[in-house]
């Protein structure tokens, strides 16, 4: 692995990044081969992570087999959206939120499990509540999850799989939201979508669940609730720090609205309010 080698994916990236239809794997393409370059010389590596590269590219080209990214037609949606949480995810030179929530169709159909999310792009110094800053004005669900707000949707677009294409233009804030109340009332009514194929594996699984009555524990150096002798580790690293939300505050909780995952063999509960 050296320079010259990994500079071959530049002029393929470039072809593909400006397709929307092969945007996914021109992003993904290009993030395999910063890595391959963060790791030349390849001589010199302690370790070569054969595992990750394999999936990587592996990865990438089952995302040139047609379907298996899951079918991304949309279809309009208008009816109210009630926030459960915001999953932040960080890097250097970028932030992801995205929003978990429930949406009741103004038709009176049944309630259903959808995401919403949102990127910008960062320099490494802003953290902590400064991502917000560069979040917001990118969507507005972000200000009604923050001010405890439901949102009214009129035809937004949502995929098969249960994703947003948000469209501030289509959403106006509602009526106060508490998203332990839309958890007691509506989570376990809420239908689930199907997944894309290429999405169907475990380090996938994001459920929202409602947990309370628990006990919150020190477990070997980690938390842990016990749900009447059942116990479920807690993922507190996911805590986001620019969220109200602290580790702190988990372990003293008794009721949690968070994320069930799966990860290293165990589910883990990734706490969202």
């Amino acid at each position: 692995i050296d320079h010259e080698l990994v500079a071959g994916a530049v002029p393929v990236v470039s072809a593909m990044l400006p397709d929307p239809g092969l945007r996914r794997r021109a992003t993904l393409l290009d993030g395999f081969a910063a890595e391959l370059a963060a790791s030349c010389p390849g001589a010199t590596l302690e370790r070569v992570p054969v595992r990750r590269w394999a999936d990587l590219w592996s990865r990438a080209l089952l995302l040139t087999v047609p379907g298996s990214a899951g079918d991304r037609s949309a279809a309009p949606v208008t009816g109210r959206l009630l926030p459960l949480g915001v999953d932040v995810q960080e890097h250097a030179t970028a932030v992801q939120a995205q929003v978990h929530a429930v949406f009741e169709p103004a038709d009176g159909g049944a309630p259903r499990l959808v995401r919403a999310g949102v990127s910008a792009p960062k320099p490494d110094t802003v953290v902590g509540a400064g991502l917000w800053q560069l979040l917001r004005p990118r969507m507005s669900l972000l200000g009604a999850v923050s001010e405890g707000r439901s949102m009214e949707l009129d035809a937004m677009p949502v995929t098969a799989e249960g994703d947003l294409l948000w469209d501030d233009e289509r959403a106006r804030p509602g009526e106060p939201a508490d998203a332990f109340a839309t958890a007691r009332v509506v989570l376990s009514t809420a239908t689930a979508s199907r997944v894309a194929p290429l999405d169907r594996h475990p380090v996938r699984i994001a459920v929202p669940v409602l947990l309370e009555g628990y006990t919150a524990r020190s477990e070997e150096g980690r938390l842990v609730f016990d749900l009447a002798g059942q116990l479920l580790a807690v993922d507190t690293d996911r805590v986001p720090a620019a969220g109200p939300l602290t580790p702190e505050a988990v372990a003293a909780s008794h009721s949690c609205v968070g994320l069930l995952r799966w990860d290293a063999g165990e589910f883990l509960l990734q706490p969202l309010a």
